[in-house]
């Protein structure tokens, strides 16, 4: 029996004729600063050559249905086994995505509900807010109404024909104020506030009866176009129009609870299935372990199954009703890796991207726990992590490096983790490193209030934030710290420049450049250094390859059989047409310069705001990135930094980062905290919510939210030095920093 996964010459992105052995049914964790090659490694490689496979059995009819896989390039990879891959992608982002739904609990529940409850509403569909016979009539079953804001949609001073509807998609001269105008109905050149009550009965409802598009009125049209669906799914410029222009608030008919009035009259144990829906998973278990019937019992008791292993992995202070678009990135992957935990399955190969993402030190012994518990049930578990305490619990480590892009692609350390911290790699030198706390704070230089904070968990708080400094916003996952910044700090002080989790643009055609906004000052230099269209210069538009449309590549589709993706030929991979290739700028052409690293560029240009804007990349310590590198190709921790690198040029002297540790290496966090404090001595404040303890030990001033997550967070906990930390009682946050120093 194979004991090892064979790969022998990889070569995916930057990874440069790799070769290894894996062992099964151990735990591997793969580290290196981020760009090293870990995840060109596990995911571009291995699991994808392991789906690959696996999708090969079907038949064709079935494989004409699944996702293609190309071969990845490499020599070899043998010795595989079933791969489930459990990354950090989005579990569903619009408003009918729910922690019930992504976890299929809902279903169980609403089953429970149809078999049990009094009086029954009939199937389990009927306790559905997203079928017709369940939800709420109102709201749709969204749980709340977006009404149209009419102080904010009319300037009343302005006749029609002076733009007296502010919202932009009514513009004038518009197909929408077309529709309204051109129906001899009104006087366009006479201000709204001199409408008598039937003309603005007419601009408003419309013709009563008539079902014609030009009588239509406009609370009517705008409800159809744009508040007739979930708005989350209109593109970013309309539902920016459309929340700007409007008010929402909970539906009047189910206040919140999505459902009809049937469903909701339904009680088991007196309580009805909204309740439950609202409860925290640890209360919502007690409730289940109480149903006492025939049919309900059974159900009950594999709903609290799952319940508990969502308690087990730390998440026990959320709610079923909790929509999946507030979660952080860690708490998705969490909820994502329920789903196997019940598995009885073994021989399978468990691929996690940074599990520890978005937990607090105290939960990553939780997390360990289940990745043993995968291990010992016969399984491989192969880990992408950053993370010392997820390092040490491996049993088998390999550190990829030594560096980054161009200077990385190599495994450069194979074995235990207790030889990594001895090994002269990056990875092994800051495992060596001794933790300290900041010798010297700085001294606020004045305070800014969060006021009656009381959103989700949050216990009505009152906090004052110093300006000036490095502020760390800490505590276990769930204790409000997320909610009281990135919600209510930036809502009451909307000056400040928001740095989220959120993803940035990835595809094969966007690039640094594009994404820190110069690609068009680029092409307009060349355009001017040599008389000619930009349009010229952008792989997009005129300048592109005709053969392969500016890809540089060319993907033949094998019907059933895995796609082929081909370097074009008369290209050459470059995506520009031969003819461009004959401007320069500076004696290189398109291609040379968007072959250039960050650090090779930055004594390339005359332009000031390319210099400005190249800099940046390399003050966030990407200057091995080149400039026409595809942003799909980049790792988790790159596009973090490369979100930064975005937000730096802006003007302001508030920033607020939402852990901005996600995905960087341990040696990466120095590069970071050296930028943030150079942030700080240029006069900006700086607050971060993180978990990271050497961000939180290098902070000049601390709020601890807590002491534990959802009802038993909400709370402040501490405020002060991480000297002052130390001593505190009453803190998960300041037993860890104790440990942390002790070396324990």
């Amino acid at each position: 029996m194979n004991e090892e996964i064979l790969i022998e010459g990889a070569r995916e992105h930057n990874l440069h004729n790799v070769s290894l052995r894996i062992p099964k049914h151990k735990i591997t964790v793969f580290t290196g600063v981020s760009g090293s090659g870990k995840s060109s490694l596990v995911f571009s490689t291995l699991a994808v050559e392991a789906q690959r496979q696996l999708n090969e059995t079907f038949t064709t009819f079935v494989r004409n249905r699944l996702p293609r896989y190309e071969k990845p390039d490499a020599d070899r990879i043998d010795h595989l086994s079933t791969a489930v891959v459990v990354d950090q992608k989005p579990i569903g982002a619009n408003a009918r995505s729910t922690v019930g739904t992504a976890t299929d609990l809902a279903s169980i529940i609403r089953l429970l509900f149809s078999r049990t409850g009094e009086p029954s509403a009939g199937m389990a569909t009927a306790y559905s807010f997203n079928t017709p016979e369940g939800a709420c009539p109102t709201c749709a079953g969204l749980g709340r109404t977006v009404q149209p804001d009419l102080d904010t949609f009319f300037d009343t001073a302005k006749s029609l024909n002076q733009g007296a509807l502010r919202f932009p998609l009514f513009n004038i001269g518009g197909v929408q104020w077309n529709l309204f105008t051109r129906t001899g109905r009104f006087d366009l050149d006479k201000p709204l506030k001199r409408y008598g009550q039937q003309e603005w009965r007419r601009l408003l409802h419309g013709e009563s009866g008539s079902l014609a598009a030009c009588d239509e009125g406009l609370i009517p049209r705008f409800e159809r176009l744009y508040l007739g669906r979930d708005i989350s799914t209109l593109s970013p410029r309309t539902r920016k129009a459309v929340e700007d222009f409007t008010v929402q608030g909970t539906c009047p008919s189910c206040h919140g609870a999505r459902l009809n009035e049937a469903a909701l009259g339904t009680r088991v144990n007196g309580h009805r299935i909204s309740d439950w829906m609202a409860m925290e998973i640890t209360e919502l278990i007690d409730v289940l372990g109480r149903v006492d019937h025939p049919l309900g019992t059974p159900l009950a008791e594999q709903a609290a199954l799952g319940l508990r292993r969502l308690d087990d992995i730390g998440l026990g202070y959320l709610n079923l009703g909790r929509e999946t678009s507030t979660l952080s990135g860690g708490e998705a992957q969490r909820l994502k890796t329920v789903r196997f935990l019940g598995s009885s399955l073994t021989g399978m190969t468990y691929i996690f991207d940074e599990p520890s993402t978005g937990l607090h030190p105290r939960d990553v012994g939780r997390m360990n726990a289940l990745l043993r518990e995968l291990r010992d049930r016969g399984n491989t578990v192969l880990v992408v992590e950053h993370d010392r305490d997820v390092i040490a619990a491996a049993d088998h480590v390999i550190d990829m490096g030594p560096g980054a892009g161009t200077h990385g692609g190599r495994a450069v350390y194979q074995g235990t983790a207790a030889g990594l911290r001895k090994a002269d790699t990056l990875t092994g030198r800051c495992l060596r490193r001794t933790p300290a706390l900041k010798e010297q704070v700085r001294t606020p230089t004045g305070w800014l209030t969060v006021k009656d904070a009381a959103l989700h968990n949050l216990k009505d708080i009152t906090v004052e934030i110093p300006t000036g400094v490095l502020t760390a916003f800490t505590g276990v996952a769930g204790s409000g710290k997320s909610t009281l910044v990135t919600e209510v700090f930036t809502a009451q002080h909307p000056e400040a420049i928001m740095v989220g989790q959120g993803s940035i643009g990835a595809s094969s055609r966007s690039t640094p450049l594009s994404h820190l906004g110069v690609m068009d000052t680029l092409r307009k230099a060349f355009a001017k250094a040599n008389g000619v269209d930009t349009g010229y210069f952008s792989f997009n538009s005129r300048g592109a390859c005709p053969v392969c449309h500016g890809k540089g590549e060319i993907t033949t589709d094998m019907a059933f059989m895995d796609p082929v993706t081909t370097t074009c030929e008369t290209c050459a991979g470059t995506r520009y047409a031969p003819d461009v290739l004959a401007h320069t700028l500076g004696g290189k052409n398109i291609v040379d310069v968007l072959g250039l690293t960050a650090e090779e560029a930055a004594g390339f240009f005359t332009d000031r705001t390319l210099t400005r804007k190249i800099g940046l990349l390399n003050e966030v310590g990407l200057g091995y990135l080149t400039l026409g590198q595809p942003l799909s190709t980049l790792s988790g921790g790159e596009r973090q930094r490369l979100k930064l690198a975005g937000a730096l040029h802006k003007t302001g002297g508030i920033y607020v980062l939402d852990e901005p540790t996600t995905g960087l290496h341990m040696s990466d966090i120095q590069t970071l905290l050296a930028l943030l404090d150079r942030m700080v001595d240029a006069g900006n404040t700086v607050l971060v919510v993180e978990h990271d303890l050497d961000v939180i030990e290098q902070a000049d001033w601390i709020i601890d939210l807590g002491p534990d997550g959802g009802r038993g967070g909400g709370r402040i906990v501490f405020e002060g030095t991480p000297t002052d930390l130390l001593t505190a009682e009453g803190s998960f946050t300041a037993e860890h920093l104790r440990r942390d120093l002790a070396g324990s």
